[in-house]
């Protein structure tokens, strides 16, 4: 049957019929119903997993940024506790006449009363170890 054929058809106008066609278009409306309400569900559920994603991007960037500072500073104060010990153990040699007068006889040359100093070449070693205290210093 060609088109012009199916418009003259008339429809049945018996309750069965418009019951069927109330039944289709009910049918049709809750499906359409159905559909906007999954779209609407699938969009929040997107939104709120992307704003979950982006926020534990952030969180384990700045996680990471502490850990490394963390560390920093750990290696920073095993430096400092280390430079402690070196300065108590000098505090310790300070109080100690006989460490003090070597030191002065070492640095400032002074001597005892019948007592010349005579000042050797160091060695390349004892040369290496002042050259380092001396950048040591110039760190601080």
């Amino acid at each position: 049957m060609s088109d012009n054929e199916r418009k003259n058809v008339a429809k049945m106008q018996t309750s069965y019929v418009k019951q069927r066609e109330d039944a289709t278009i009910s049918a049709n409306r809750k499906r359409k119903l159905l559909f906007r309400r999954l779209a609407a569900f699938f969009i929040v559920a997107a939104t709120v997993s992307i704003f979950m994603i982006t926020t534990l991007v952030s969180q384990s960037a700045a996680l990471d940024e502490k850990l490394a500072e963390k560390k920093k500073l750990e290696d920073e104060l095993a430096g400092l506790e280390k430079e402690q010990v070196v300065l108590e153990e000098e505090i310790v040699k300070l109080n100690d006449d006989e460490y003090i007068a070597k030191l002065a006889r070492k640095d400032y040359y002074l001597s005892d009363k019948s007592e010349t100093i005579f000042v050797l070449p160091e060695t390349e070693e004892e040369q290496n170890k002042e050259k380092e205290k001396e950048k040591e210093k110039d760190a601080e």
